[in-house]
């Protein structure tokens, strides 16, 4: 089982961190109001920041750890290319959206290979 730690960025430019085993669901879950009470009321958010880790105690150790960081640090996670899968997710998300849009060439795909 994959464990993933997360950042988004709120409506009001704040990072609010994370965990959970889909990135997506839980970004659709924020956005939905049914997430955390800060996004709630400092949404929408965006998916800006994935981390891959080994269990379940290391993404609870992970999420705090980058929760003590200041807003610099959390913003230098995010422009940090290596280890952010983000992108992997958002690119997932876009091609299940095309394709349930009926676009040609838009193929439903899973979650990332990691």
């Amino acid at each position: 089982m994959a464990y993933y730690c997360y950042l988004v960025e709120c409506a009001n430019g704040a990072y609010y961190a994370g965990w959970t085993l889909d990135p997506l669901r839980r970004v659709r879950q924020h956005n939905a109001g049914k997430g955390a009470r800060y996004t709630r009321l400092n949404g929408p958010v965006k998916l800006v920041y994935v981390e891959l880790v080994p269990d379940r105690v290391s993404a609870l150790k992970r999420e705090l750890a980058i929760k003590r960081l200041k807003h610099n640090g959390k913003q230098k996670l995010v422009d940090r290319a290596e280890g952010n899968l983000a992108g992997e997710f958002l690119e997932v998300e876009r091609a299940a959206t095309e394709s349930k849009q009926g676009k040609p060439g838009a193929e439903a795909v899973g979650a990332p290979a990691v």
